[in-house]
């Protein structure tokens, strides 16, 4: 048995990388660059472009499975580059699968598709696109999202799967940014062809998750907050400027980062618990026990 992880030496592709091991299937990882904690598990790895791929490259050869995971992440970039790495490599996936005969595909997409900037509480999956984007993120990972909804048929079975904030020991994108910004000070029945959000199944307001990592880092929890319309006027004026003299570094703020901050999201999992039989394993706390006693050590 074997499957083929893209992404696989990011922190989700490796807990997923890890898992399957585990479950003694065969892991082959494609990502941009080397890693060396998955050569030391014995991963066969390809170094490649998913943008650039072609649909009988080899790292397909032989696998049941493809659990696709690599994307362009963050919340600042050009259209383009968002669009190559989250669209066009997922159709590039997709053509692969075909070509090898591979006939199940998971997808990593983001609940961000369906944020329309206000808040969302206790949503399904019955919950539309809107029809507008603030940043190239959640707009290309949901013409992803479609694409791999639209490619489920009788021979390869799709499913996209829309994990909601994905944080822990290990992690090396939110809680990282959690925690430099809490340093720095704030700124103010079937389940092919299926979409799933997949959550803790605990709601709790952002601010104190993202308190409670600040904690975990020995960090001073915030306390002061901005209204909202500032810090999307702050955000749009920040893209502005950067956009016009060709910085890519981050903003401080965008308003994409500004409306996810300010509003409330969390959604109805039952769809997931029903047909794929999910159910969270870790609580909230037990994982901030484990994120404090993995900063402590690294």
């Amino acid at each position: 048995m074997k499957a083929l992880v893209t992404g696989g030496g990011g922190f989700l592709g490796q807990a997923i990388v890890r898992l399957l091991l585990e479950r003694d299937i065969e892991v082959v990882s494609i990502s941009r660059s080397f890693h060396e904690s998955l050569a030391e598990l014995g991963v066969e790895q390809f170094c490649i472009d998913l943008a650039d791929i072609e649909a009988n490259h080899p790292a397909f050869a032989g696998c049941e499975w493809v659990f696709h995971v690599a994307a362009k992440a963050g919340v600042w970039g050009s259209y383009a580059a968002y669009y190559s790495a989250n669209v066009t490599a997922t159709q590039n996936v997709i053509k692969a699968c075909r070509a090898h005969g591979i006939r199940k595909l998971i997808y990593t997409s983001s609940p961000s598709v369906v944020f329309d900037g206000n808040s969302i509480e206790g949503a399904d999956e019955s919950l539309p696109y809107p029809e507008h984007y603030d940043a190239p993120y959640p707009a290309t990972k949901a013409i992803a999202e479609q694409e791999i909804v639209r490619a489920n048929d009788a021979n390869l079975a799709t499913v996209a799967l829309r994990p909601h904030l994905i944080w822990g020991p290990g992690d090396n994108h939110l809680v990282p940014r959690i925690i430099e910004r809490g340093r720095t000070g704030p700124p103010g029945a079937g389940t092919s062809g299926r979409t799933y959000f997949i959550s803790q199944g605990d709601p709790r307001p952002l601010w104190d998750i993202v308190n409670a990592i600040l904690v975990c880092a020995d960090i001073p929890e915030v306390k002061r907050h901005i209204p909202t319309r500032v810090a999307y006027a702050a955000g749009w004026i920040l893209e502005k400027l950067y956009a016009s003299l060709q910085i890519e570094a981050e903003p401080r703020i965008t308003r994409f980062v500004a409306r996810e901050l300010t509003t409330a999201h969390w959604f109805d999992i039952s769809a997931a618990q029903r047909d794929l039989g999910y159910e969270p394993r870790i609580s909230i706390e037990q994982g901030m026990e484990n994120l404090r006693a993995y900063l402590q050590n690294n």
